[in-house]
């Protein structure tokens, strides 16, 4: 379904820290006019600087701090209803550094997408470029996909790329991993706000209702880099 300005998109999107991809979004939505609605921008840390970024955007935000409950359960199920009230066609993770229970994505089947930086199936979890260094990788990038309850194994909507160069240390390689993630995350949103985007019964992605190849980000790099990467 296309969604328009009287039926916008509505997202909510969620964040652990300072929420640069929640900010490429954002600034998206206004510089194009996207008919999307960011309902809420939530984080599970009260003290995350994304939280204060928002409110000065005039963005609606909200934290929800895990410290407060005594089980992951009980964390999911305060977050669940608060989702459910804000009825959400996207839940857009952005940086969230908490693991989803089986209930929770079960629940928001089909509805939940997350960044992760690294070209999935390799790397799922934490510490990705320190592995893809550690694996002698040459390139390296970020996947664009829908949640599972399996952590970081969804149906892959798109993907970006960049080399690993020599030289590089996992800092420098997320540092030129990030505008490739914006660029990618964003472009996603405008698939859904657009409706171009759907998730199959059989687990697959489809774009404008054909079989979709995960689009590949722009390659960001020039003939210099290419030289070091020889």
């Amino acid at each position: 379904m296309k969604h328009t300005p009287e039926r916008p998109l509505r997202v909510a999107i969620l964040i652990s820290g300072r929420g640069s991809n929640m900010q490429a979004l954002a600034q998206t939505v206004v510089a194009e006019r996207l008919p999307v609605d960011i309902c809420t921008v939530l984080a599970n840390r009260p003290d995350a600087a994304g939280l204060a970024w928002a409110r000065a955007q005039g963005l609606p935000a909200e934290a929800l701090s895990h410290k407060t409950f005594d089980s992951r359960d009980a964390f999911d199920a305060a977050l669940l209803a608060r989702l459910d009230a804000l009825r959400p066609d996207y839940i857009l993770l952005a940086g969230f550094m908490r693991v989803l229970g089986s209930d929770f994505v079960r629940h928001f089947d089909g509805k939940i997408i997350n960044i992760h930086p690294s070209l999935l199936p390799a790397f799922p979890g934490l510490h990705t470029h320190q592995q893809a260094l550690a694996q002698g990788v040459q390139w390296h990038g970020c996947t664009v996909h829908f949640v599972t309850p399996v952590l970081d194994h969804g149906p892959i909507i798109a993907q970006g790329a960049i080399p690993v160069l020599a030289g590089d240390t996992p800092d420098h390689l997320a540092a030129r991993l990030l505008p490739v993630e914006h660029q990618v995350y964003t472009q996603v949103l405008r698939w859904l706000a657009e409706g171009r985007v759907s998730l199959c019964a059989d687990g697959r992605v489809q774009l404008d209702g054909a079989p979709h190849r995960a689009w590949a980000g722009p390659h960001l790099f020039n003939e210099q880099d290419c030289h070091e990467h020889e």
